[in-house]
C-alpha cells in the first residue's frame, strides 16, 4: 500500500466513512439477498459475499472507495452453473478456484485493460446503470415486489421487462407503499439542500438511515391503527433468521473438493473469473471518474484483492464478487473518504446476521426503494447528459448508445457495444489524419505534396489509398515520409504498387524519405 492509502486509512475521516458505510449497508443488504434469490442460491450466499466484499476485500485493495459484493451481472451464470455442475457444493469449488486465477491474473499485470477504457463509454455506463436504478425501484416504490431486488436484467424472472413491469405495477399499488416512499424520497431531496447542510446535525446524520427509521415506525403505526396500509413480510426485508448458534454456523457451507477431476468445474471456474475481473476493472475506473479527489486505483493489486475475496466467499459458502458501481456510487455519494466506509458496511452486515436479522426484517423495501431512486438520479443525472453533448459527436454517441445497450441488454454486453462505436471515431479520425496534402505552384506547373503523418499504421491504408487512386492523370506529386518515425508495411506495399501505376496514368512521382517495400516496415 503506497504512503498516500497509508495515510488516507485511518481514523482521522471517521466522521465521513461512518455515516457512508451505514448507507451502503442500507442499499447493500436488500441487494445481497435479492442477487442470492435470482442467482438459486442459498440466500445466506449473498451476505456472506457482501461481508467478504466490505472486509475482506476492502483490507486487501487498494481502491479508496470502491465497494466489493456479489454482482447482478453473474446471476445467469450462477445459476445455470449450479445446475450444470450438480450442486452448490460443486459450485462454490469453482468460486475458489476463480479467486485464484484472478490472483495470478494481478500477477501477469492484466489489470492494464482497465485504461484502454473510453472515458465516454465509462460515463455511459455509469448512467445507464443509475437509470436501471430508477426503472427497476419504481414497482417497489408502488409496492409490487414480485421481482427481486438485485435483478438488473431487462427481461426479469417474473415474465415481464423493466418497462412493462412498471406499466403492471400500476396496478397493485400499495396505499401504504406509496406513502412511506414518498415520504422518504421527500426527506432524502430535502437532506441535500445547501440550507440544511449548515446545520451539523445534516451533515452527520445520513438521510438513509432517518427514512429507514421512519419507514419501519411508520409500518408499525399503520400495523396498529391502519391495517390497511400495513406492509406484509413479503414487502420487507426478508434476511435469514437463525435460532440458534449452531443454526448460524450451519448456514456456512464447504466446497466439494472431490470435484477437482470434474473439467466443467473448470470451465466455469475461467468464465466467472474473466467476468468477474473485467465488471471489477470497469468499476473501479468507473468509481475512480466519481471520487472527487481523483485517486488512482491500482488495477493489478485489485485483481489480486477480488480473487482472495473469491477464494474466501467461495471456501466459507459465498457467491462469487465483484467490485460493484451500484454499492460504490452510494459510498462515494454518501461521502466516504477512505476504505474504511466499506470494511464498516461488512462488519455491519456480518452483525445484522448474528444478532439483528429479526430488527432489519421490519424494513420495508419502499422506503429503501427510495434510496436507491437518489442514488440513480446522482448517477444520471441531466447534467451530465448536457456535458457529455458539449464535447462533440465522437464523445455523446459512445455514451448515449452504451447507455440503450445496457438498458437492453446488460453490463459487459452494452459496454462491448459501446467500445465498439468509440472505435469507430477511432478509425474515422486515423482516416482523416493520416496525412497532410497541399498543391503548390511552379512556374506555372501544380505539384501535389502529400506529407505522411508521424505514425503511419494499417488504420490509414485506406484513406491513403484513395487520395493516391484520384490523382488525376498528368499530375506531378511528391509523397514526404519526412517526419514519419513509422511507416507501417501495408502502407509501403500502396505507395510502391502505385509507382506502378503512375506511370500508366503518366504521372510524375517522387518519393522523399519512403523506404523500399521489402516486406518489413520502416521503424
Amino acid at each position: 500500500m503506497n504512503n498516500q492509502n497509508n495515510k488516507e486509512f485511518s481514523f482521522k475521516y471517521f466522521k465521513n466513512d461512518l455515516p457512508a458505510g451505514l448507507v451502503v449497508f442500507l442499499v447493500a443488504l436488500p441487494l445481497c439477498l435479492g442477487i442470492a434469490l435470482a442467482s438459486g442460491a442459498p440466500l445466506f450466499s449473498g451476505i456472506i459475499a457482501g461481508i467478504v466484499g466490505g472486509i475482506v476485500v476492502a483490507f486487501a485493495s487498494g481502491s479508496s472507495l470502491s465497494v466489493s459484493g456479489p454482482a447482478a451481472g453473474l446471476t445467469v451464470i450462477v445459476l445455470n452453473s449450479i445446475t450444470q455442475l450438480g450442486g452448490y457444493e460443486v459450485f462454490l469449488l469453482a468460486v475458489v478456484l476463480a479467486g485464484l486465477i484472478q490472483i495470478a491474473l494481478g500477477y501477469l499485470k492484466a489489470g492494464a485493460i482497465a485504461y484502454y477504457f473510453p472515458s465516454s463509454v465509462i460515463k455511459g455506463m455509469l448512467a445507464a446503470i443509475g437509470i436501471i436504478l430508477i426503472l427497476k425501484q419504481i414497482p417497489h416504490a408502488l409496492g409490487y415486489d414480485l421481482d427481486n431486488e438485485g435483478d438488473f436484467d431487462f427481461f426479469q424472472a417474473d415474465g415481464h421487462n423493466t418497462f412493462s413491469e412498471i406499466l403492471y405495477a400500476f396496478n397493485f399499488v400499495h396505499p401504504g407503499a406509496l406513502i412511506i416512499a414518498g415520504i422518504s424520497l421527500f426527506i432524502l431531496i430535502m437532506w441535500e439542500r445547501p440550507f440544511l447542510k449548515k446545520y451539523a446535525f445534516f451533515n452527520i446524520v445520513p438521510g438513509a438511515l432517518l427514512v429507514v427509521i421512519l419507514g419501519v415506525l411508520m409500518n408499525e403505526f399503520f400495523k396498529i391503527n391502519q391495517p390497511t396500509l400495513y406492509l406484509s413480510s413479503e414487502k420487507l426485508v426478508q434476511l435469514p433468521v437463525a435460532e440458534s448458534a449452531t443454526a448460524f454456523v450451519n448456514q456456512f457451507t464447504l466446497p466439494d473438493f472431490s470435484a477437482f477431476g470434474n473439467y466443467h468445474v473448470y470451465v466455469v471456474a475461467i468464465t466467472i473469473a474473466i467476468i468477474a475481473s473485467l465488471e471489477t476493472l470497469l468499476c473501479v475506473e468507473a468509481a475512480d471518474k466519481l471520487d472527487p479527489h481523483k485517486r488512482v486505483t491500482p488495477t493489478n493489486r485489485e485483481l489480486k484483492a477480488q480473487g482472495l475475496g473469491n477464494v474466501v466467499s467461495g471456501l466459507i459458502g459465498g457467491l462469487p464478487l465483484t467490485a460493484v458501481i451500484v454499492r460504490s456510487s452510494a459510498n462515494i455519494n454518501s461521502g466516504a473518504r477512505t476504505k474504511l466506509s466499506a470494511i464498516f458496511h461488512g462488519l455491519l452486515l456480518l452483525i445484522s446476521v448474528i444478532g439483528l436479522a429479526t430488527v432489519l426484517n421490519k424494513i420495508p423495501l419502499a422506503c429503501l426503494a427510495a434510496v436507491l431512486l437518489v442514488v440513480g438520479y446522482k448517477l444520471a443525472k441531466v447534467s451530465l447528459f448536457k456535458s457529455m453533448y458539449k464535447l462533440g459527436w465522437s464523445q455523446f454517441l459512445p455514451f448515449v448508445i452504451t447507455i440503450i445497450a445496457i438498458q437492453f441488454s446488460d453490463l459487459l454486453k452494452g459496454i462491448g457495444v459501446g467500445m465498439l462505436v468509440s472505435f469507430f471515431f477511432i478509425l474515422r479520425n486515423n482516416y482523416k489524419r493520416d496525412y497532410f496534402s497541399q498543391t503548390i505552384s511552379n512556374d506555372g506547373k501544380e505539384k501535389t505534396i502529400i506529407s505522411l503523418a508521424e505514425d503511419v499504421t494499417f488504420l490509414n491504408k485506406g484513406s491513403i489509398a484513395l487520395k493516391l487512386h484520384h490523382l488525376p492523370n498528368g499530375s506531378s506529386v511528391v509523397i514526404d515520409g519526412t517526419n514519419s518515425h513509422y511507416i507501417d508495411m501495408d502502407v509501403l506495399e500502396i505507395i510502391h504498387n502505385f509507382k506502378e501505376a503512375a506511370q500508366l496514368k503518366e504521372i510524375t512521382l517522387e518519393l522523399k524519405n519512403i523506404p523500399e517495400f521489402k516486406g518489413t516496415s520502416r521503424h
